[in-house]
């Protein structure tokens, strides 16, 4: 990432929320740290460390699944196929382990943990399938999507039921603080969907609305997941917060990474139709930077790019616009925090691994 041009030490992008601000203003002497800060420590690979852990992971979800009615045995079964990285999953695992060896140097993860990383995909899952409805998508990881196939009625029973019974595995780890945190995330993913459908005029409002609909949206299932796997390890409060932040950072990082890539990367390869956040009337990360080059994208992004032709021109301001480098450096300034944060605990191989997964969220291409 780092062949990126640095315009951002006197990019004078106005004061759209504090967390931006701050990292906005972090010295630019370092803003290739993320890449840099392990790179004198031997790099663990998260997937290969998290795979015992995740073993057997989608057919642990389809027995919680278990239904007598065909059909929407079908439909589950249909996401769940157990072809998918588990990013959420292994994440969850990983920080298990690591709080865990931070608190008395146990090795082992606990069921009721693995539990939460089972339930964090399900419940990952039941939101895209009814994001999928929502924006009328026909393709999702590049195969169609449930509401292409079996309608839209039936796509959101199947995306209810698949909730219900994530929390019916929630109730069972019989812990009312993770019952809590967890449920945090349901709601936040609601209340990010209302965001997405909204718009702000103000400019300077317009970037910080956009931050809170990542956050509820992508970041908060990481976030309360980690938290929720910490608290089961360790009963230090710092700790459960190091792992809040540390999901958070890496959520938001992967989200606007997931922007970028809605710009540059091809629709064979990302799985899903590019521009299609544009398609949809959101104006993301690219789109907001690129509109302080190109303030004609104002009206535009007003009326959701509704007009004949705006899509078309939107994304050609974009890719002529440093918007793309601004979002990924603002990618990286999250994933530096996140670094920072994992940081703090006990050495060990799944902290470090945590650490590596952040430089994977900036060079992902899919």
């Amino acid at each position: 990432m780092c062949h990126i041009t640095q315009r951002s030490s006197t990019f004078s992008f106005p004061k759209i929320c504090s967390i931006f601000w701050r990292f906005h203003h972090t010295s630019t002497s370092h803003w290739c740290s993320c890449s840099k800060t392990i790179s004198d420590e031997k790099y663990q690979d998260p997937f290969q460390l998290g795979k015992k852990d995740l073993k057997n992971l989608y057919e642990d979800i389809k027995k919680e699944l278990l239904v007598s009615a065909a059909e929407l045995k079908e439909m589950c079964d249909y996401y769940f196929d157990g072809k998918g990285k588990a990013f959420r999953p292994m994440i969850v695992v990983l920080m298990a382990r690591a709080c865990n060896i931070h608190h008395n140097n146990s090795k082992e993860v606990q069921a009721s943990q693995r539990s939460v990383a089972i339930i964090a995909e399900m419940i990952h899952t039941a939101s895209l399938v009814h994001d999928d409805v929502i924006d009328d998508a026909n393709s999702r990881r590049g195969k169609r999507t449930l509401n292409q196939i079996w309608g839209e009625r039936k796509a959101v029973l199947a995306g209810d039921f698949i909730l219900s019974a994530a929390s019916v595995a929630l109730a069972r780890i019989g812990n009312t603080t993770i019952i809590s945190v967890l449920t945090q995330v349901i709601e936040d993913l609601v209340r990010g969907e209302f965001l997405q459908l909204g718009s702000k005029e103000n400019e300077n409002e317009r970037f910080a609305h956009y931050l809170e609909k990542t956050f509820k949206k992508t970041a908060s299932l990481i976030a309360n997941s980690c938290k929720a796997v910490s608290i089961l390890g360790c009963p230090d409060p710092k700790v459960h917060e190091i792992a809040y932040q540390y999901g958070k950072n890496v959520g938001i990082a992967f989200q606007l990474i997931d922007d970028v890539l809605d710009f540059t990367s091809c629709a064979d390869h990302l799985g899903k139709p590019t521009a299609a956040d544009l398609k949809l009337g959101l104006a993301t990360g690219p789109v907001l930077f690129a509109c302080r080059q190109f303030p004609e994208m104002n009206a535009m992004i007003m009326r959701r790019f509704s007009k004949p032709g705006d899509v078309e021109r939107a994304r050609k301001y974009v890719l002529q616009s440093d918007g793309v480098q601004q979002t990924t450096y603002l990618a990286q300034r999250y994933c530096h925090a996140a670094t920072r944060e994992i940081r703090k605990l006990r050495p060990s191989p799944e902290r470090e691994a945590l650490v590596h997964l952040t430089e994977m969220v900036l060079m992902r291409d899919k």
